[in-house]
């Protein structure tokens, strides 16, 4: 798909620039993750107003199609919650770099009449619902948590993503650590075969599945945790490996992140972190650029937002509910950027 000018000005409302910077000099186009969108949308605008003659113009279409977009080259950079895989890589063709550019927690959103924030809810019961094992809210798996609390003899409705996203990325992951039954029939990844036991929908984009939350009676969704502050949503509290029952949030999940505070390897995850104070369902997202861009002038530019990016910009992450970069991480991600050949 191509950024055609009607596209172009839809990424502008998306970015939340029409305003700001119509006249801008350059603009800087990126595609992928709705779970970066909020992040994105403050930082680009605030790299904006400090830089008048650069507008960045990003499309919040998931992480697969923003990988799509960057692979065919119709877009500057792309923004995935997972790292491109060997097969991207290779279609690709051309050597990429990735860079972790912030942190974000995903809440277990749901929609039970009467009942608000704060059902506790453990691993194994998560995974036994997105299996179809736990097919009501009444379940005795669900009510054993919760005494007290008056549940409805009501079905679960299962929800996901439609889309290839890398918040659904981080959320199989997360099942995978926690189920052996799930990591051997389902697996991780942007898409999955959902079972057809767990009887759900999907909602394309972090906001898709959150409104769809919010429409079904019963309904359950996984949904990064600024979809979920600004729609006002209930969400659980879910049960981490030490057994301690946390919400999302900024400390949990930085505690999350620092308990492998070295990205160099392979093994990026941090999901169900030992941690007693780590949020189970955390994960970092990442930006995509060419070692060696087409446009050399573009890409010093491109180069240079990136740096501010995950350097000056990341205070702007705790304004919208996301996790600062650690510094040891804004040390790595600075290197990363330094084998961009934009010069």
């Amino acid at each position: 798909m191509r950024l055609t000018p009607a596209l172009l000005a839809m990424v502008t409302l998306v970015g939340g620039f029409a305003a700001s910077t119509p006249m801008a000099a350059t603009e800087i186009t990126g595609a992928g993750s709705t779970f970066d969108n909020p992040f994105f949308s403050k930082a680009f605008r605030a790299y904006s107003e400090v830089h008048p003659g650069v507008a960045v113009r990003y499309e919040a279409i998931g992480s697969g199609a923003g990988i799509l977009q960057f692979v065919a080259k119709t877009v500057d950079f792309g923004a995935s919650d997972v790292p491109m895989d060997s097969q991207e890589l290779a279609e690709a063709k051309e050597p990429v770099v990735q860079i972790p550019v912030t942190l974000g927690g995903e809440g277990i959103a749901y929609n039970l009449p009467g009942i608000g924030k704060g059902l506790k809810l453990t691993r194994a019961v998560v995974a036994g619902i997105y299996l179809g094992k736990i097919t009501k809210w009444d379940d005795p798996a669900v009510a054993s948590l919760n005494p007290g609390v008056k549940l409805p003899s009501m079905p679960i409705t299962v929800l996901h993503r439609s889309d290839g996203s890398g918040t659904t990325y981080i959320f199989t992951d997360f099942l995978s650590h926690v189920s052996p039954t799930w990591k051997q029939e389902v697996g991780a990844g942007k898409s999955v075969n959902w079972p057809a036991a767990s009887n759900g929908s999907g909602g394309r984009g972090n906001e898709g599945v959150a409104a769809l939350v919010q429409r079904i009676p019963g309904a359950i969704g996984y949904v990064e945790l600024s979809y979920l502050l600004q729609s006002d949503m209930a969400y659980a509290l879910l049960q981490n490996k030490a057994g301690k029952y946390l919400y999302p949030d900024i400390a949990t999940v930085a505690a999350a992140a620092a308990t492998k505070p070295d990205l160099s390897s392979t093994d990026f995850s941090i999901v169900d972190a030992a941690e007693p104070n780590a949020y189970p369902i955390s994960g970092y997202s990442w930006v995509v650029l060419y070692k060696t861009p087409i446009d050399k002038q573009r890409g010093v530019l491109v180069n240079q937002i990136m740096k501010w990016l995950v350097t000056e910009g990341q205070p702007i992450a705790k304004s919208v509910d996301y996790v600062p970069l650690p510094d040891e991480v804004q040390r790595q991600a600075r290197e990363m950027l330094n084998q961009v050949q934009s010069k």
